[in-house]
């Protein structure tokens, strides 16, 4: 990298994370990233023809327009502004603000804006294949007449119109997501109670981040189609406890609605000219992948030791830990993985960490809550968690931060931020 090109995270706001069907079913995923955008824009009083170039991520993408960051840039009338998304499970967000500080330090761009959205309320819903399979040839060729359609609705039944319900479902093994934390849970010895505990903690700094104002700058107001103004995240319980928790019955968690996050992303001298002071930086990042058919989650326990490495790094130089929780089984399986020597030696040792990373106790991972009480919006987690960190290490004192992502299809993420 070219000592001039030094990219820094200027800074970021998202959304609120709303629960599905509720105020921003009507905002599809364009919609949502192009008002957090133009708040970001507003926000810096940043020129939009500065703009070099948007990174997107996205996991829910449509069919029509799949290249979500093209479309941002296109309705925020900057066309001559190179723009792509990238779809990478959970990570993409994290992914494309990556590829933003890659764009950056090889002098491709001085500004880039990198973040991610997504929403399930606006997830497709298709017929079967067997309704697809007997129409296509009529309704693809220019030669059908009202015959062949007419034709076409006798061999038509019911099956064939039957709505398919979405499914986080892996192709490979058929495992919802759920379903396989639940199996590392029993695999790595995760008792409920554990599981309680820490889903409790999550709910609760996520509250007191709220009442604090921790969010208030992170977070900005978005106006939905028809006027109402939405400020807070609403998947939050703060008032939760372990007694509330023991009651429910065992459920996979139903994922943010639509929600967006985007990071502000330029050269240092660039930001300096501009006149702005840079939060943090990336030291290193790594991503991989494990086999979905073992523990599918357990990404992370692999790359954050790599990303470590990669910035020059031990734990011992970390202050903030912030792992994404898909699943409260996932993290205390990723913290106990992270601790074994066994693990590390069988899965990191052809990079030449052979040592446990560290015994890491969960109550000091996740200041402020995380995804089990804000909520996962695939395409966005990644970004709310680098805006947070950024923020956390420019107001707080704090020098460095460790991320750790884990994905669909045993994909996975880690990343370590430092202050600058």
């Amino acid at each position: 990298m070219d000592k001039h090109n030094k990219a820094v995270i200027v800074g970021g706001v998202r959304s609120p994370f709303l629960k599905a069907f509720g105020d921003f079913t009507r905002m599809d995923t364009i919609t949502l990233g192009r008002s957090v955008v133009s708040a970001l824009l507003e926000r810096y009083a940043l020129d939009k023809n500065e703009v070099d170039s948007i990174c997107w991520g996205g996991v829910i993408l449509p069919s029509q327009t799949v290249n979500v960051g093209r479309e941002i840039v296109l309705d925020l009338g900057m066309p001559a502004a190179e723009s792509s998304t990238v779809t990478r499970a959970c990570t993409s967000g994290l992914r494309a603000i990556v590829d933003a500080v890659c764009q950056v330090e090889r002098g491709e761009a001085e500004v880039v804006i990198a973040g991610g959205s997504d929403s399930t309320s606006n997830a497709e819903v298709t017929l079967p294949p067997t309704f697809v399979h007997k129409a296509a040839p009529v309704v693809l060729s220019g030669r059908s007449g009202p015959l062949d359609y007419l034709e076409l609705l006798k061999r038509l039944d019911g099956r064939d119109l039957m709505p398919r319900r979405p499914a986080i479902k892996e192709r490979t093994t058929g495992e919802l997501m759920g379903e396989s934390a639940e199996k590392m849970g029993v695999r790595n010895a995760i008792s409920r109670q554990a599981m309680d505990r820490f889903a409790v903690q999550s709910h609760q700094r996520a509250a007191a981040a709220w009442e604090s104002g921790r969010f208030d700058d992170e977070v900005v107001p978005i106006t939905t189609v028809d006027g109402r103004v939405v400020r807070r995240d609403n998947i939050v319980r703060g008032e939760t406890s372990l007694d509330k928790m023991a009651k429910l019955k065992p459920a996979f968690k139903r994922d943010g609605g639509g929600v967006t996050a985007a990071c502000l992303v330029m050269n240092a001298e660039k930001a300096k000219a501009l006149g702005y002071k840079p939060l943090a930086a990336f030291r290193g990042w790594s991503f991989d992948a494990v086999d979905p058919s073992e523990q599918m989650l357990m990404g992370p326990a692999i790359s954050m030791p790599k990303a470590l490495m990669r910035a020059g790094m031990t734990y011992k130089d970390i202050d903030v830990v912030d792992i994404h929780e898909a699943f409260a089984a996932q993290v205390l399986s990723v913290l106990r993985m992270l601790g074994s020597e066994d693990f590390v030696r069988h899965n990191l040792g052809r990079w030449g960490i052979e040592k446990a990373v560290a015994a890491i106790d969960p109550q000091t991972i996740n200041l402020h809550g995380g995804s089990i009480a804000i909520g996962h919006p695939f395409g966005a987690t990644g970004a709310r968690m680098v805006i947070t960190m950024a923020n956390e290490l420019a107001n707080n004192g704090k020098a460095t931060a460790w991320l750790g992502i884990c994905g669909a299809g045993g994909v996975s993420a880690g990343a370590v931020m430092e202050a600058v």
